[in-house]
């Protein structure tokens, strides 16, 4: 949500097994990654680990993890969401491929009059769709994320939606990318395509272990605006605590299509009556003593939660961004298909 809220931290736990790699690697790796222009490098202090980065001893329960999610998402993308996809997100064009005889129903535009009149009979022209789309999952990984208080962390809910969109991608032959991002950029995987590349990418999100605890949705926006050199289609992934993203969140909007994927934790719309209690910023580390069996300070919690994502859904709907909210304590099919199916009657209606 915009502007920054108080909520209890708790940080999940796990081994980091990405080493970081020499300089001149990083460097070369990036250079392919901008097609060769080194100019634009990252800060010192974003500590950016490339998709390329060695990865030795990755625990056997990581392991069992991504097997067990990319079954679960396997499953779905198979039954219900690759169709969805397919028809939300369309390639750049059409490519000729074949020219075969007419048959009662073609398009009348699509007879090939030169061949027609060579074999004197009607030929009609067979174009195929011309995908190459790319899709970029901005991920966000800061302490408000690793927070959750039902039935699993808000990064844990993030990383199967981003599992659910890697499959769906793949399968419709796109190529796919990653960028893990905090107060800083922290990791990125540039776009591929493949099984064997999605099961990297979520690997990589289970096991990586971030620097920074803030959120700097600014910063992702600029790095991506940098990065990506053709029309992408960026599923941000966040719970959106942060300030000011009207602006970079515009500039992104106007060269790709952005899709918002808001992630909640019930416990951050309504304040539980425990009684006197000490509160985290886990971004910030600020304690906080708030009296929760006060009516009059729940209200006002309420109140202020709602009254910031009413401000998040409107600036969103004015930038022409779609939103996908989910929640830690529900599914994220539902949502998803909403999304789709809004999608393609929206294009219906052009």
């Amino acid at each position: 949500m915009i502007g920054r809220r108080s909520s209890i931290g708790r940080r999940r736990g796990g081994v980091n097994p990405i080493a970081r790699r020499e300089e001149e690697s990083r460097e070369s790796r990036w250079s392919l990654f901008r097609g060769g222009r080194q100019r634009n490098r990252e800060p010192a202090h974003a500590r950016v680990v490339s998709g390329e980065a060695v990865r030795k001893g990755v625990p056997p329960e990581i392991l069992r993890q991504v097997k067990l999610i990319e079954l679960k998402t396997r499953g779905l993308v198979n039954s219900l969401f690759t169709g969805e996809y397919r028809s939300v997100f369309k390639g750049q064009g059409m490519e000729f491929s074949e020219v075969r005889e007419y048959q009662p129903g073609d398009e009348v535009r699509t007879i090939d009059w030169n061949v027609t009149a060579r074999m004197r009979r009607p030929f009609v022209k067979r174009y195929i769709e011309e995908r190459e789309l790319t899709v970029m999952l901005a991920v966000d990984l800061s302490g408000s994320e690793r927070f959750g208080t039902v039935r699993r962390f808000k990064s844990e809910l993030a990383t199967e939606l981003a599992a659910v969109l890697a499959m769906s991608a793949v399968r419709n032959n796109d190529r796919v990318g990653i960028v893990l991002f905090t107060d800083r950029i922290e990791y990125i995987v540039p776009p591929r395509k493949g099984r064997k590349h999605v099961l990297r990418i979520l690997r990589d999100i289970l096991t990586f272990d971030p620097v920074g605890r803030g959120t700097d949705i600014a910063g992702l926006t600029d790095h991506l605006a940098r990065t990506l050199s053709q029309k992408t289609i960026i599923f941000l992934i966040s719970d959106f605590d942060a300030p000011e993203v009207e602006r970079p969140l515009k500039i992104l909007a106007q060269r790709h299509d952005v899709v918002a994927v808001t992630v909640e934790d019930p416990s951050e719309r309504e304040l539980p009556d425990i009684g006197l209690a000490r509160f985290v910023d886990p971004e910030t580390s600020e304690t906080y003593e708030i009296d929760t069996s006060s009516p009059r300070v729940r209200a006002d919690f309420e109140k202020q939660v709602t009254a910031q994502r009413d401000a998040r859904r409107h600036l969103l709907r004015r930038l022409s961004i779609d939103e996908v909210p989910v929640r830690t304590d529900g599914n994220y099919i539902e949502p998803l298909l909403k999304f789709f199916r809004s999608r393609e009657t929206q294009a219906r209606r052009r």
